[in-house]
């Protein structure tokens, strides 16, 4: 008995395993080999929350699988180093998809964050009417109708609103209701975010329409979209009834009941269960509003929210949203001692060797010549700054080929003036986003602490070596002024 017992459990934690993914990507590139490739989602549109669900390495014959969960249609990112792709993913369904031969080296030869190149992927094999071809077919239904009347949707003129109603119904007749669900609501939720952009409609109507008296669709991305747009920064930046600093005194006094049965005088906000989803949002938006609110007192707000919530949506979307602020700032997962790179001789350097001092790091490119000219202002400011000898400069090369770091540093004579620490990136994309480095050359400065003292740090020929913060008293981090969001 005891036999067919094991290989019973053997069996039921194999099919739940299974349940828990119950959707497979089966991928392939023409010359991706060797990159690693990464599924994403958003958590909620409240919070914004990013993570990754999923990731593989494609492998020397260009292929990989990534798998995930969903019980609903989902829509998921497919990234590469720093290109992307968003789809649908449907419950119980697998998808081959392919990446075309593609150049790599494109951010090297432009800003792809100003500039964005999409991921290109071609999906194979997929069934007629499957809602990725549906809804493509719906978008670019309505951007060709807009494209085609722009004159009547500009708003430097005077919008019709009669060619929006013909929109919605020449839309109804070509892709009419009652097919797929999603797709239905997919239609409804964007033409009413469409419509609220445009102002063909008040935000009053489009929420008597859509969310009052409704059940709030957590599940669907779109209906929380057009959730997110319709309250954006109704609640905190001040109502008709309610001043901003008024918000701002319950926030920073940590006085929920207050706050919650005020904003509750709307009367788009009389039920109870929307307005809790409205306040979460409104919370998030004051976070970054350090004008009136002290950041910490809105975390803070946001967890006593969370405890006291009946809602068991809230709560999570509540632990979304502190967590999407750690990810912004510092993140709880990572941090900058954890890192370790290559130096020039290919010996791993761990940045925790550096703990407990100032490190300005200083993300370039040894062939751009912006990068060289602040490498170049680091050099000269160098001796004055290492007389405090709390402090370490450290130059990241990103480069996507370790030789060009290596050419630049051992066979030009760069390598004697810009005698600091100096490491390849190694291919580390998720570093660059950990520091949002959008452009070269990008600088970070680390406190002490291992925390990032800016959210923006100034660059060496802005004059910010002549009166660094390492030269300052110390960071007193308990205090809100030394808050990220406060530092300038």
């Amino acid at each position: 008995m005891r036999p067919l017992f094991l290989i019973i459990v053997l069996f039921l934690c194999v099919g739940e395993l299974s349940a828990q993914r119950n959707i497979a990507i089966h991928g392939s590139a023409a010359n991706g080999a060797g990159r690693r490739v990464e599924l994403l989602k958003t958590s909620d549109a409240i919070s914004g929350l990013e993570s990754v669900i999923d990731s593989a390495t494609i492998d020397d014959n260009n292929s990989f699988e990534l798998r995930c969960y969903a019980n609903y249609p989902m829509l998921v990112t497919l990234q590469v180093e720093n290109y992307s792709q968003s789809f649908f993913v449907e419950p119980a369904t697998e998808y081959s998809v392919f990446i075309p031969s593609f150049d790599w080296n494109l951010d090297e030869k432009r800003n792809i964050f100003l500039d964005p190149e999409p991921l290109p992927l071609v999906f194979q094999n997929l069934k007629t009417g499957n809602v990725n071809s549906t809804i493509d077919s719906i978008d670019r239904y309505i951007s060709n109708f807009v494209s085609d009347n722009y004159f009547y949707f500009d708003q430097k003129f005077k919008p019709s609103a009669y060619y929006f109603d013909s929109l919605e119904t020449l839309l109804r007749k070509t892709f009419p209701d009652g097919r797929n669900d999603f797709v239905d609501r997919y239609k409804m939720f964007q033409l009413a975010q469409l419509k609220y952009s445009l102002k063909f409609d008040s935000r009053r109507n489009l929420v008597n329409r859509y969310i009052k008296n409704q059940p709030i669709l957590y599940h669907d991305e779109n209906y929380m979209s057009l959730f997110a747009t319709l309250y954006a920064y109704s609640i905190s930046k001040g109502t008709k009834d309610i001043p901003v600093y008024r918000l701002a005194h319950w926030v920073n006094n940590l006085d929920l009941e207050t706050y919650i049965d005020s904003i509750g005088v709307d009367p788009l906000l009389r039920h109870e269960q929307v307005r809790e989803l409205a306040a979460l949002q409104a919370l998030r938006e004051s976070y970054y509003n350090f004008h009136y609110y002290n950041p910490d007192m809105v975390v803070k707000m946001i967890q006593k929210l969370a405890q006291k919530s009946k809602f068991p949506e809230h709560r999570l979307i509540a632990d979304n949203i502190i967590r999407s602020f750690h990810n912004r700032e510092e993140s709880e997962s990572f941090s900058i001692y954890d890192v370790s790179l290559p130096d020039v001789d290919k010996q791993a350097v761990s940045l925790g060797s550096f703990e407990g001092k100032w490190i300005y790091i200083a993300f370039v490119r040894s062939g751009d010549p912006f990068s060289v000219s602040e490498i170049e202002t680091m050099a000269h400011f160098k001796e004055d700054a290492y007389k405090n000898k709390n402090v370490e400069f450290v130059s990241i090369d990103c480069d996507r080929e370790f030789q060009k770091m290596f050419h630049f540093l051992k066979n030009t004579k760069h390598g004697d003036r810009f005698n600091w620490t100096w490491l390849h990136f190694d291919g580390n994309y998720q570093l660059l986003r950990n520091f949002q480095v959008t452009a070269y050359p990008w600088f970070v400065l680390i406190n002490p602490q291992g925390k990032v003292q800016y959210d923006i740090t100034p660059a060496p020929s802005s004059g910010f070596l002549l009166n660094a913060p390492w030269n300052d008293t110390p960071v007193d981090e308990s205090s809100p002024s030394n808050h990220p969001l406060f530092r300038r």
